[in-house]
Order: structure tokens, then C-alpha cells, then sequence
């Protein structure tokens, strides 16, 4: 029986260097072109001079993301012509849209990257536009179209100013007005803080003109002492700058009378007359302006008096009612002692044109003093100690904080003039 032979004739000669040539080629190809070139040889299907060239595909457009200094790069997989998976991309980002010298991305977009997502940390301020690059081992396809502009805005807001009242006091406690302004379209936190409760926090958009406004605040379960502001404000590229601060005062307890004294300055005592002076004490001071709206706060003391037209003009009524008026102050308000004596059966008003009353606030010792000025006496002369006057105080009196006095009448110690 013969044997086949597996034939060594010219054909097969001939096929056998087809195929080295084919492959020397490849590799020449290889060298010629370097790592940046986009095809690769290898064998797509079996059988004598196989082998043929591949290509990698150009990279896909990516879309980016901005969040503070940092910017998500994403894009879709890339394979070769012939359906082949690359095997990672490179990421760049040029300062133009077209041209340019591409900056190698930093961050989880360093180097060589397998997934289809990178972040690139502490990208500097500007417009960037970045581009991916597919890589199949050392080949690499075509860069791909740049991504739209990127936009980085890594400069914080300022700190915004913050406006809140002096004093959070008995009427505005349930609702404190706080407003200020920011850097216009930025996102404003405000955090308010107090002694025994829970911080309150507010979050605003400052307007076109960077003006925000809070909801009115309900402060009422903070104890009294100081109330603190803090807000920052948050740009729309993420960027969160530092605190504006302020401060508040909160007293909601309203001031009282302390004691209401009358004093003899004159010659006689228990005689109603001239240098004769009450003295009204209270809890604490109050707001000067709302004695007399020409005095401020918070001027350690006041004082009207004088002669002429502005001078003090202290009345003693029939009924031996004190009152004062005065031209000095365009509203006044006092209110009324009963002196809890008969020391006239007449009016009496002590306002000499030459010799005017005075009318004396002393923050310090928290009192108001009325001097009698010049005028006729009572008649009568008084011999008793336990005469106890009573002041009824006038209505808008207030405290530094804006808390109302009471109006109701109080009765002093035993005094008398």
C-alpha cells in the first residue's frame, strides 16, 4: 500500500513565504509607525496568509462634569474595527477648542484608564475642553473631538453680610428679621446659634442684586445673653467661601419701677417749693429717646433745663398731681406722681422765666430726676412720714432692648418734699 506524503513541491514553498512575507511586513509596519499608530496586525481568521491589519477607532466625544475644583470626565467604549475591545484611554484637556497643546489630566484620570469615568482634581480657573484617547496595548486610536467648554470657577464667594437687629427682644422674638447679601445667585446658609436650645439653620438664594432674605426667625427658646449669626455662601460652581458673622442681644424681660422718692430741696420741709425733686428709679436703664426723643443712647446721662422758651415746667395740680412738661423735647414722655399729700388746694406751676425746672437721666444709677424751678409754694405744710406717692408711668417707655415699661401706677417708699 503507498503513503500519502504531505507534498513539498513549489506550491507549498510558495505559500510558506506568502505568509512570511506577510508578517515581516506587519512588523515593518510596526516600526515605521510607532505607538501612535492606529492599526495592528493580527490573525482574524485561520488559514494560509491570514493575518491582515486592524484599526482603532477614534475616541468618543466625552461630556464632563464641574463640582467645585474637580471635573467627571465620561465617555463611551471604543474597539477596533474589527469589534475588538481597547484595553484603556488616555485623558487630556486643552485651554481651546481646536489646537492647542493637551495637558495630561490629573487625579483618577492619571495615566492609563480602564474604566469609562475619571475625576481630574484641582483643575486651575478657566475654560477647558477635554479629549479621550482609546489604547489597545501600544497602539492608540485617534483622539477624540474635544468636549464642550468646561467651565471652573475654583474662586470662593466673600463672606456675606449679615444684618440682624441690635436687640432680639419681648416683640420680635417669634420673629426676627435677618437679611444681608452674598455673591448674586450663590446658595446662603445661615446657622444662628444661642445659649439652651438647638442651633437654627436657614438655607437662601441671594438674588440678581445678591440680596437674601431669611424667614423670620422664633428665637424663643434660646436663654437671654448673646445670639450668634454665621452664614456662608455656596457659588455655582461649588466653591464655599468664608463665614460672615454678627450678633445679637436677647433681653425679653421688661424693666419696672424701682422706686419713686420725693426729696426736700427747698427751705421748708413737707412744703411743696422750689429745689424740691422726685426721683424715679427703675430695673435697669431704659432707652434714653423714649424719655425725650432728643436724648440718645447710650449717653450715661441727660439732662434738660435752662430758661426762656425750652425751659422744664414742672405742674403741681389741685389734687396734688406732679406732671412736666417741656418745649426741648418734641415728644416727652414721663407720666404722672401722685405726691399721696395735701400740699395744695390750688395749681401751681414752677417755671419762672429765670428760673426753669430740671429734668436729669442717669443711665448709671437707672433714674430720672425732676427738679422743681422757680414758682410760688404750697400752702400747706406737711408733718407726716408716711405719705407714699405713686407714679404712673407714661405709655412707650422702654428699655435699651425695646421691652415696654408697664403703666400701671406704682407706689414708692414713704417720702415726702
Amino acid at each position: 500500500m503507498s503513503k500519502h506524503r504531505r507534498s513539498t513541491g513549489p506550491g507549498a514553498t510558495f505559500g510558506l513565504w506568502n505568509r512570511i512575507a506577510v508578517i515581516v511586513a506587519g512588523i515593518l509596519l510596526v516600526s515605521w509607525g510607532g505607538p501612535a499608530a492606529t492599526a495592528f496586525w493580527g490573525s482574524i481568521s485561520g488559514g494560509p496568509g491570514a493575518a491582515k491589519a486592524d484599526t482603532v477607532a477614534q475616541g468618543s466625544k466625552p461630556t464632563t462634569a464641574v463640582s467645585g475644583t474637580s471635573v467627571t470626565v465620561t465617555w463611551t467604549a471604543s474597539t477596533t474595527a474589527a469589534g475588538r475591545p481597547v484595553t484603556g484611554y488616555s485623558i487630556a484637556r486643552y485651554a481651546t477648542a481646536t489646537e492647542g497643546t493637551g495637558i495630561a489630566a490629573a487625579g483618577t484620570c492619571t495615566g492609563t484608564i480602564a474604566a469609562l469615568s475619571c475625576v481630574d482634581n484641582n483643575v486651575p480657573t478657566g475654560t477647558w475642553y477635554y479629549a479621550v484617547t482609546p489604547l489597545l496595548s501600544a497602539w492608540q486610536g485617534a483622539e477624540s473631538t474635544r468636549s464642550a467648554a468646561t467651565a471652573l470657577d475654583a474662586t470662593p464667594p466673600v463672606a456675606p453680610v449679615i444684618s440682624a437687629p441690635a436687640y432680639v427682644y419681648s416683640s420680635n422674638v417669634n420673629n426676627v428679621p435677618v437679611s444681608g447679601t452674598a455673591e448674586p445667585g450663590s446658595t446662603v446658609v445661615l446657622t444662628v446659634t444661642g445659649g439652651g436650645a438647638q442651633p437654627l439653620t436657614q438655607t437662601m438664594t441671594a438674588n440678581g442684586s445678591g440680596n437674601w432674605t431669611a424667614a423670620p426667625l422664633n428665637m424663643s427658646a434660646f436663654n437671654e445673653g448673646n445670639i450668634n449669626y454665621s452664614a456662608h455662601a455656596t457659588d455655582a460652581a461649588g466653591n464655599t467661601g468664608p463665614a460672615g458673622t454678627a450678633d445679637s442681644t436677647k433681653d425679653v424681660t421688661a424693666p419696672t419701677v424701682t422706686g419713686v422718692q420725693l426729696t426736700n430741696g427747698g427751705a421748708t420741709a413737707g412744703k411743696v417749693e422750689s429745689n424740691d425733686y422726685v426721683t424715679l428709679t427703675f430695673s435697669e436703664p431704659l432707652k434714653a429717646s423714649t424719655i425725650c426723643s432728643n436724648w440718645t443712647s447710650p449717653a450715661s446721662t441727660q439732662t434738660v433745663s435752662g430758661n426762656g422758651n425750652n425751659r422744664v415746667v414742672v405742674n403741681v395740680s389741685a389734687n396734688d398731681v406732679l406732671s412736666v412738661t417741656t418745649n426741648s423735647c418734641p415728644v416727652l414722655r414721663v407720666g404722672s406722681v401722685a405726691l399721696g399729700g395735701d400740699y395744695t388746694s390750688s395749681n401751681l406751676s414752677f417755671n419762672t422765666a429765670n428760673s426753669g425746672g430740671v429734668m436729669h437721666w442717669s443711665s448709671t444709677s437707672q433714674s430720672l430726676t425732676i427738679t422743681l424751678g422757680g414758682g410760688n409754694a404750697g400752702g400747706a405744710i406737711l408733718t407726716s412720714t408716711s405719705i407714699f406717692p405713686t407714679y404712673t408711668p407714661a405709655s412707650g417707655l422702654t428699655d435699651i432692648a425695646g421691652n415696654p415699661l408697664g403703666t400701671s401706677p406704682v407706689p414708692g417708699a414713704p417720702s415726702r418734699f
